[in-house]
């Protein structure tokens, strides 16, 4: 497995908070490593009308295999770069999954 680098990620006993960076209006709708300590998801959704918000935890659930009732946008709706809450991960389990996506990215599958 690819190793993550160090990224901004807090625990606390509900879950984690991760620092996203989106790109919106990609031509693709993929995690895209990782950017100034922020994981970094290209989105093909506009930032209009909260369309990228709406993408980016949907691509979230999928990368992490959760429900998007579990994802809530904390900081940064209007930004590129977002606080993005995960209920119920803990950090081992969203390292081994997001080790998992980059994979699938590198495979090109």
């Amino acid at each position: 497995m690819p190793d993550i680098p160090p990224f901004d990620l807090h625990e606390d006993a509900s879950g984690v908070v991760l620092k996203v960076s989106v790109q919106p209006r990609s031509s693709r709708e993929e995690p895209a490593g990782f950017y100034n300590g922020a994981l970094k998801l290209k989105l093909t959704a506009p930032p209009s009308e909260g369309a990228a918000n709406e993408a980016c935890l949907a691509l979230l659930a999928r990368l992490f295999r959760i429900p998007k009732s579990r994802l809530r946008i904390l900081r940064g709706h209007r930004s590129r770069q977002k606080w993005v809450r995960i209920e119920g991960l803990r950090r081992e389990m969203l390292q081994k999954r997001l080790k998992e996506g980059m994979i699938f990215l590198e495979d090109g599958t």
